[in-house]
């Protein structure tokens, strides 16, 4: 009996340890945010969003319901509240999905605009105004970076979070509003992201979440790519899925893990042609990637399925010199050393992986042991990165776990640009490719 009394104190005196000595209390979960009905159709905008589109301009794209209102597509807009010096006219599409009828989507470009300027604009000649400010031209410049967003409570907190990080472009690498065929889902996700969205551009690419194919039946991503167009033809590409735009003194390459990307494809063909036109010692020191599905993740979770992708593009962003590859998919955070090929190598890529924007699936806590050499910090957590350029060799990227409805910068560090080495990765990189091939 006394043992027993022994080890039943024993255990609780370890439990009480463990507790005093942990770091981080988990908050529970939460649950799906709760949207009103929609009214009656409005011909007023709704869901409005930015992005880039080609040097100095600007794509403002929004929805407009309503059954007998031939909504304008127009956008008048200035650099002061109420006088809109500037008018431009862009274009409208829309689409079913089984019983789910789209509104009327409107995307239209502006410009050429100033650089870091605030402009104040009004969508169709209707409703509320908006204003964006534009991205800087000269260093320094911060991206606001979170994936697999969904639309619940943790969702509302990072959004929160972003708002108050003062960003010039938000990157989102994949899986918007987990709809998963439920359309309306989409309507929801675009009113409640509208305020942060209709301010500053969000530059996107697609993941499995957009997917929304029935074989037979519809097609797949038809309402990511008729809601959320991005600079694709502005770029060269031939699709939506996969992109490249320029902001400062970086170029941005958004790719895409489910269209073909084999040596044959055209995805491959457009990366390269793309990489090759990046002048990193003159005007773009820094080159950043982003796709869904992360090539170094030693989390249980989605272990092992960007390996295909990986195999065939590693190369080709290695002989480039890519800085920083941005990923998603995994709920959790993760962010390794500069690696290439599965080892550590000081002209390899900075991976970080940032799935943890406040998706309804919930977190991956399960992680590979023991921890790879490559991975430096890892956590199952919900929150955002910062990835402040502040200057042409230097940037600072910060992880900012959402806990307690405050954001806590969790893990940081300095990555210096492989540009700003002498230029030595830049020329050994590319001659090891060319060995390769």
């Amino acid at each position: 009996m006394v043992k027993l009394a022994y080890l039943i104190a024993e255990f609780l005196l370890i439990a009480a340890a463990a507790i005093v000595n942990c770091d981080y209390v988990r908050p529970q979960p939460r649950k799906l945010l709760n949207f009103p009905l929609s009214g009656h159709p409005s011909p007023y905008p709704q869901q409005v969003h930015i992005s880039l589109a080609g040097e100095a301009h600007i794509r403002v794209s929004w929805i407009t319901k309503s059954e007998h209102h031939q909504a304008s597509s127009i956008v008048q807009y200035g650099t002061s509240t109420n006088n809109y010096t500037s008018v431009a006219q862009g274009e409208t599409t829309s689409y079913t999905y089984l019983l789910y009828k789209s509104g009327k989507i409107h995307h239209t470009v502006i410009g050429p605009l100033k650089h870091d300027t605030i402009y104040y604009y009004r969508c169709g000649g209707l409703g509320s105004e908006f204003n964006f400010k534009t991205p800087p031209s000269k260093y320094p410049l911060t991206f606001a970076v979170a994936g697999d967003l969904g639309q619940s409570g943790w969702t509302k907190t990072t959004l929160e979070h972003i708002k108050h990080c003062e960003y010039d472009v938000y990157l989102l690498p994949g899986d918007l509003s987990y709809a998963d065929h439920i359309q309306s889902r989409w309507d929801t996700f675009g009113k409640l992201v509208q305020p942060l969205a209709s301010s500053r551009p969000w530059m996107v690419t697609e993941g499995n979440h957009e997917k929304e194919s029935i074989k037979l039946v519809e097609d797949g991503f038809v309402s990511y790519n008729s809601r959320w167009k991005m600079p694709f033809e502005e770029s060269g590409s031939s699709s939506n899925h996969y992109y490249s735009f320029d902001v400062a003194g970086v170029h941005v390459i958004m790719l895409s893990c489910y269209t073909m990307y084999d040596t044959y494809s055209d995805q491959y063909r457009w990366l390269k042609t793309d990489l090759l036109k990046v002048d990193r010692m003159k005007k773009r020191p820094w080159l950043v990637v982003v796709f869904h599905v992360p090539w170094y993740n030693s989390n249980y979770a989605h272990h092992g399925e960007g390996d295909n992708m990986m195999t065939t593009i590693e190369p080709l962003l290695y002989g480039a010199s890519v800085d920083i590859v941005i990923a998603g998919h995994v709920h959790a955070y993760e962010r390794s050393v500069r690696v290439y090929n599965g080892r550590l190598n000081p002209c390899g890529a900075v991976h970080i992986t940032i799935g943890d924007g406040g998706n309804r699936e919930g977190l991956a806590y399960k992680y590979v042991k023991p921890r790879p050499e490559w991975s430096v910090f890892r956590e199952a957590s919900f929150g955002h990165g910062e990835l402040r350029i502040v200057n042409s060799t230097h940037a600072f990227w910060s992880w900012h776990r959402n806990q307690d409805d405050e954001s806590k910068m969790s893990d940081q560090t300095w990555i210096t640009s492989l540009s700003g080495l002498g230029g030595g990765c830049l020329k050994n990189n590319k001659k090891e490719e060319h060995e390769t091939e």
